[in-house]
């Protein structure tokens, strides 16, 4: 279903641009990181990954000040960007799954004894 779903958000020229986005910002940290700190690239990689998604599990760390600068100016930017890329990935998902739910009803198969999670975000949204 993923995969599905990056396919076809793949074909708008909007959502291209945030995925390269994402991407060049994963890869200049990345970059920056086996440069300036000395890790290996996939520590290095990994690292980028888990600041941006604001993990931080604390097993890296800068140790530099140039990298612990670097690591502030990517935090602000970065977390922007990758949120703007996720998130279209997630309006996905959720539009498609009240769609599902619309056309069940449209049929006349409702669940409404089953709340669930849609049911909520459907409440949420006023559609129920």
């Amino acid at each position: 279903m993923f995969l599905r779903t990056l396919r076809t958000l793949l074909k708008d020229p909007r959502f291209r641009s945030l995925l390269y986005s994402a991407a060049i910002t994963l890869a200049v940290g990345t970059v920056f990181y086996h440069t300036v700190e000395g890790w290996r690239w996939l520590d290095s990689f990994y690292f980028s990954v888990i600041t941006l998604a604001t993990v931080g599990y604390g097993d890296f760390a800068p140790k530099t000040d140039l990298g612990k600068i670097f690591t502030v100016i990517y935090l602000f930017t970065g977390i922007g960007i990758l949120l703007g890329f996720v998130n279209p990935i997630g309006e996905y998902i959720v539009d498609r799954r009240f769609q599902k739910m619309e056309k069940k009803k449209q049929e006349g198969k409702t669940f409404q004894d089953k709340i669930g999670f849609s049911g909520l975000l459907g409440k949420l949204r006023g559609k129920k």
